[in-house]
């Protein structure tokens, strides 16, 4: 199911094979977002030429998309996106977080200076968390989801990997918070293994427990004990995600070293370029985010000289390439320069986001590929130092317009 092939000497990095029903996925790997179903913007064919090896797909939306009734007789995830590579799909337990108190205190999974204050159990009035599952009020209406639900509507969604249904907490959430939270998290995962009904498809359980060290480590040894085929890290962390300092990740660091070495590790929702290395680094196998679609969507796209805003004047006259030497079919097939890029999205032409698009889950895609290639000829450190630099360059590299 999962074989480490390499491991780097100076860290915890390691290059892998997942073997599931639908193919073998190469570690570590980036998992491309298509929350209902498919990636936004392309089709089933151009993934296959940027790279990609699996997609994460989100079984809240697709069973709100589908309802009850159709997917007791859904035809699988695979034959309705025409994707015929390994598919992951979330729990549902993201949406007790981005449509509680992420989107009432408009907060991310990462702390900053401008979320200061903490948040109590009372601080959920979007939704309605209890010891059995959740209910949750979406367009006037109020719908349950438990961990029996949620192992039911991802089996009939059919992904080779899925997970159980969790309680990932905001980081503006009290210590004790996160401890009733937890326990909540721990429970359902022992629910979602009971429930498991088709042993094809791998389950991971999910690590939680905040921003605090020992509810994380707690966590992860309970978590690790459990049958699982693989374990994921969610929920919130500190400010240590795109911080260069040395105690960057630490939440990663307090977690792996109680997950099993022979089992794989997903790192849920975080997938920036510093992120990916030091979390490769730290023990993650497979990544998703929505950084790669989202943000070509809407006018940005990855370089190896930094992410360019394409819809800005500075793009306007630019007759260059979106990245030189690039072999996307974006760039390679079609040629498009950034002024043409610029001009598609200020039109609103709907191959802009399409084109975008395609580059950008390239360049992330073969930015894996020298990290897994990097792992196994003994470079990893040399590579990372190479891309990220020294502190200032990292700021410059990952926030470039």
């Amino acid at each position: 199911m999962f074989k480490v092939l390499k491991t780097d000497d100076k860290s915890r990095a390691r290059a892998g094979i997942i073997e599931t029903s639908h193919g073998e996925i190469e570690t570590p790997a980036y998992a491309i977002v298509g929350s209902h179903g498919s990636v936004k913007a392309v089709t089933a064919e151009d993934l296959k030429k940027t790279g990609t090896q699996v997609l994460m797909m989100n079984t809240y939306h697709l069973w709100r998309d589908l309802g009850d009734d159709k997917l007791k007789n859904f035809i699988g995830l695979h034959e309705f996106s025409g994707w015929d590579g390994p598919i992951m799909t979330d729990s549902g337990g993201f949406q007790v977080f981005s449509m509680g108190a992420g989107r009432e205190k408009k907060v991310g999974k990462i702390l900053t200076a401008k979320n200061n204050f903490l948040a109590s159990e009372k601080d959920h009035s979007c939704l309605r968390i209890t010891g059995d599952g959740v209910y949750f009020k979406d367009y006037g209406e109020e719908f349950f989801l438990d961990p029996k639900k949620s192992m039911w509507i991802q089996e009939h969604l059919g992904a080779d990997i899925i997970f159980a249904f969790d309680e990932p907490t905001s980081p503006l959430h009290d210590y004790e918070y996160n401890k009733i939270a937890l326990k909540r998290t721990h429970d359902w995962a022992n629910v979602c293994l009971s429930e498991r009904k088709d042993n094809k498809q791998l389950l991971y359980g999910i690590v939680q427990g905040g921003i605090f060290e020992d509810l994380r480590k707690e966590s992860a040894k309970y978590i690790g004990s459990l049958p699982f085929d693989g374990f994921a890290i969610g929920g919130s962390f500190g400010s240590s995600f795109n911080d260069t300092k040395e105690n960057t990740y630490k939440e990663l660091n307090w977690t792996i070293p109680y997950l099993l070495e022979d089992k794989p590790r997903h790192l849920l929702g975080i997938g920036r370029i510093e992120d990916i290395f030091r979390a490769v680094k730290a023990g993650i196998d497979t990544f998703d985010c929505v950084i790669p679609t989202r943000e070509a969507r809407h006018g940005a796209v990855w370089t190896s000289k930094g992410r360019v805003d394409v819809k800005s004047g500075k793009c306007r006259g630019d007759e260059s390439p979106i990245e030189d030497g690039c072999r996307c079919s974006s760039c390679s097939i079609v040629g498009i320069k950034k002024k043409e890029l610029h001009r598609m999205f200020r039109e609103k032409n709907f191959e802009a986001g399409k084109l975008a698009t395609i580059h950008n889950i390239y360049f992330f895609n073969n930015l894996m590929s020298k990290i897994r290639a990097a792992i196994f000829n003994g470079s990893f450190e040399v590579l990372e130092k190479h891309i990220l630099g020294s502190e200032t360059s990292v700021h410059r590299y990952i926030h470039a317009q």
